[in-house]
């Protein structure tokens, strides 16, 4: 397996994802594969999916900039930009949401656990009506 090869595909994947490319996630990830990131948990591609596509719901123009890529025997760290729109509160100014995904391939280069992490509170809460104005304010008590 070309670790390497199988992470160059996996981020033109993310960077071209659609809600019908949705569909294709069997073709790179492992059919027990793992999934975590700061709201979800799962296990298994029908899992994996839901979530992938709710994000389409939820969100107006989601999609990802792979911004650098690291490989290191069946691993990779991926950082990335994820770019979109609010439908019910600022639906007009682009959000950027700064992270990275954690990536471990099996020995036919499918995607057996993906991991991400980003910062829910700077990154997202502090970006919403009410909440973010706690959560800066929260930022800055703990800072002095």
């Amino acid at each position: 397996m070309d670790t390497r090869l199988a992470t160059a595909r996996l981020a033109e994947y993310f960077e071209k994802l659609t809600p019908d490319s949705v569909a294709q996630l069997p073709d790179l990830y492992d059919g027990q594969a793992r999934f975590k990131d700061p709201f979800n948990e799962v296990q298994g591609l029908a899992e994996i999916e839901r979530i992938f596509r709710h994000m389409y719901v939820a969100l107006d123009g989601p999609h990802f900039v792979i911004t650098g890529q690291l490989v290191d025997g069946a691993q990779a760290f991926l950082t990335w930009e994820f770019r979109f729109r609010f439908k019910r509160f600022d639906t007009q100014t682009l959000q950027v949401v700064r992270g990275g995904s954690h990536i471990v391939f099996n020995e036919q280069g499918m995607v057996t656990l993906h991991r991400d992490y980003w910062d829910a509170a700077e990154e997202l809460y502090e970006k919403l009506p009410v909440v973010g104005g706690v959560m800066r304010w929260l930022k800055k008590r703990a800072n002095t």
